[in-house]
């Protein structure tokens, strides 16, 4: 069997070229967003879709929107000097998933003999403080440990 390149298959069918065409075009409006908007805004913020002439972007909060909402103006400009219909920009906000709970650090490293000494000698010098029942109590928990 030879080998065909993809647009072969991607041209294959009417359903696959409009969903290659519209992946193309979303591709070509986030272009246009990633070289007109600020690269930290751009990290945090996609093209959704463009539909009856309102461009909808995500944004992943509220911040992001509340940017994007001050760039519109911009960025409809912009849009609209290189041809794109766009009339309108409609900004939603698309919390991602959030990432999963820190679990236990492993290979936590106990401190040796030599540095719970060093501890213990150091809030002893202290004045009564904060610092010198911390450093107290972070020697008691290491030696309890051991």
């Amino acid at each position: 069997m030879s080998a065909r390149k993809i647009d072969f298959y991607l041209n294959s069918s009417d359903r696959l070229r409009s969903l290659t065409r519209d992946a193309r075009q979303l591709a070509e409006l986030q272009q246009v967003l990633k070289n007109t908007a600020p690269s930290a805004l751009t990290q945090a913020c996609c093209v959704k879709q463009l539909r009856d002439g309102t461009l909808t972007l995500l944004a992943e909060n509220a911040a992001i929107a509340a940017k994007l909402k001050q760039l519109a103006a911009r960025l409809l400009a912009t849009y609209q000097k290189q041809r794109w219909q766009i009339t309108s920009i409609r900004i939603e906000v698309q919390v991602r998933e959030a990432p999963p709970a820190p679990t236990a650090r492993a290979g936590i490293r106990a401190l040796s003999i030599e540095t719970i000494e060093n501890l213990e000698n150091l809030s002893e010098q202290l004045e009564d403080s904060p610092l010198k029942a911390a450093l107290a109590r972070m020697a008691a928990r290491q030696r309890s440990e051991r």
